[in-house]
């Protein structure tokens, strides 16, 4: 490594992926830590080698491809290499980029510089875009197949039913297609949290109010109303949050805990510090269940987890996390002191940007 310059301070062995760097003759005169931990190839071996065969890269086909892409004697117009999936010795895969770098336009190459990353990041995101596809497909198939064998029963033999039983059959369809409605919000949801692209149209919230409304909405859908505990720390600050998203996120805590938690169902506003030590509102939900185990705790906002094996996508978690962090909040779990999950997240409470 003794020919691989410090660059404003940064040491290549300081960079996530691996650096391979060849001068003018194709001699590797630099690769650094994370190079030899992707190849298994020690730095003493390497540094003073021909390029070629110290990455002796084949494509999926099985050709060489130093031979293919032939950097040095190639065409002169060329820059580089984009990102391809490679494969090392023994058939390991590596995503490989090459840069041609040269003093002046259309000479010689000076240096190649190669860059090489392993595979485990995008195998785990195709993995998880895999997962996603399944459980869509297995959360539409149930609703749509309930839809369409009421939809052909009715069409077909409309004359023989009684209007009871083709209102329950039409209940039933309507209730199936809200289903599939909440899983394709739930999708776009994902989509945006995903990319960055999660809008946050933020107003005056009334949180308390908003609690309220939700467990209302639970007792009128026949829970006890003795069921939910309510404590409002008056008087709270202004939050300035988006209303709709904030429905969300108090929809699948309150559901959440309902539907696996056990007891009382408790939820809590107060005032609270932010981790910026700024003004802040939060929100607490808990349940006196059987709570999460501790070994789950660190999954409970990834997709798919499941508290139980009692209904839902095991996407709802993930998307709370993804609107409260989209406000600049913060969203963790633990046990209750009764034993129970307890949800809390604290939202800032700053006003947009055209009101400071």
């Amino acid at each position: 490594m003794e020919a691989a310059a410090h660059l404003g301070g940064l040491h290549p062995d300081d960079l996530p992926d691996g650096l391979v760097v060849a001068d003018a003759g194709g001699q590797v005169v630099c690769f650094n830590a994370a190079a030899v931990r992707i190849t298994g190839t020690p730095t003493d071996k390497a540094l003073g080698r021909p390029l070629h065969a110290v990455l002796p890269l084949e494509d999926l086909d099985g050709r060489r491809w130093w031979q293919l892409t032939d950097p040095y004697a190639g065409l002169a117009v060329r820059t580089g290499q984009p990102e391809r999936n490679l494969l090392l010795p023994g058939g390991r895969e590596v995503l490989v980029s090459a840069r041609y770098v040269r003093a002046r336009r259309g000479g010689p190459v000076d240096r190649v510089v190669v860059s090489l990353r392993g595979t485990e990041a995008r195998r785990r995101n195709e993995r998880s875009h895999a997962e996603l596809i399944a459980t869509v497909a297995h959360e539409l198939r149930s609703p749509l197949t309930s839809v369409k064998g009421f939809t052909a029963t009715l069409l077909a033999k409309w004359e023989r039913f009684t209007d009871d039983q083709k209102r329950l059959m039409l209940e039933t369809v309507d209730a199936d297609a809200n289903r599939v409605t909440r899983l394709i919000a739930e999708l776009l949801d994902i989509s945006r949290i995903d990319s960055g692209r999660l809008e946050v149209r933020r107003q005056p919230v009334d949180m308390a109010a908003a609690v309220r409304r939700h467990v209302e909405a639970h007792t009128a859908a026949g829970q006890p109303a003795a069921r939910f505990v309510t404590r409002i720390a008056e008087p709270l600050p202004t939050l300035w949050a988006d209303p709709d998203k904030m429905d969300q996120v108090l929809g699948n805590l309150l559901e959440n805990a309902v539907r696996h938690g056990e007891g009382a169902v408790t939820i809590e506003v107060a005032p609270a510090q932010t981790r910026y030590q700024s003004e802040g509102t939060a929100v607490t939900v808990s349940d006196e269940g059987p709570g999460i185990p501790e070994e789950s705790m660190s999954r409970v906002f990834t997709r798919f987890w499941r508290g139980s094996r009692r209904g839902g996508t095991g996407l709802g978690l993930y998307i709370v996390k993804g609107i409260v962090e989209a406000h600049g909040g913060t969203i963790s779990v633990d046990r209750s002191p009764v034993g129970g999950a307890r949800f809390r997240f604290i939202l800032p409470v700053g006003a947009p940007a055209f009101m400071a």
